[in-house]
């Protein structure tokens, strides 16, 4: 796999928030602007009325109320999560394959982010939009005879969400690997019927 560079941090997102967008392959609402608020040092808050939104591959959008604050980059085996003060709401997954990384959010506020592995040419992971059909605290896959902790299963041949030993270099037989402790707060967060969407080239 190539080589990860991920931009983050308050910095970034006050000189360009346009390009923030781009980055979250935001679709920007037709009225008033997107530019963040910084409310505090962990979150950024976006102007009630004013929500940036995320195209899905199934042509629909979700609103983004508010992004972690990331003052550092993020590396493989790294995560950020906090979900203080984010209130009950709806959880969705996003997996984007071109930036290596997979965001949770709860009630429209991004939760936690982490560098994930993916699966390779031979064995790509699919794009679209996927419901969470099981969850395994404990699974072990009989095709390929390996662990696969706080399993989430999105596809009816086996690709899954799930717990790995997530460095440069590795990669998957199309499962979407994360580290072991986020893979540990995610499986808390998820309930079966939630969306995951996948975007991106692998």
């Amino acid at each position: 796999m190539r080589p990860l560079l991920i931009v983050t941090g308050v910095v970034a997102i006050i000189a360009a928030p346009i390009a923030l967008l781009a980055i979250h392959n935001q679709t920007v609402p037709a009225t008033g602007t997107t530019a963040p608020q910084i409310e505090d040092t962990a979150r950024i808050y976006y102007p009630v009325g004013r929500y940036p939104t995320l195209a899905m591959p199934d042509g629909k959008t979700e609103p983004v109320k508010s992004l972690l604050n990331s003052r550092r980059p993020i590396r493989f085996g790294d995560y950020v999560w906090n979900d203080a003060g984010v209130p009950r709401g709806p959880v969705w997954v996003r997996v984007d394959l071109s930036r290596q990384t997979l965001s949770i959010f709860r009630d429209g506020n991004e939760i936690g982010t982490t560098v994930v592995l993916f699966g390779t040419d031979g064995k790509p992971t699919p794009r679209g939009v996927f419901p969470v059909l099981a969850k395994a605290e404990v699974h072990r896959s009989s095709l390929y005879d390996a662990d696969m902790p706080f399993m989430l299963r999105l596809t009816g041949d086996g690709v899954a969400i799930h717990a790995s030993r997530v460095r440069e270099g590795s990669a998957t037989h199309g499962c979407v690997g994360v580290p072991f402790e986020f893979a540990r707060l995610l499986y808390g967060q998820v309930s079966r019927g939630d969306r995951v969407v996948i975007v991106g080239e692998s």
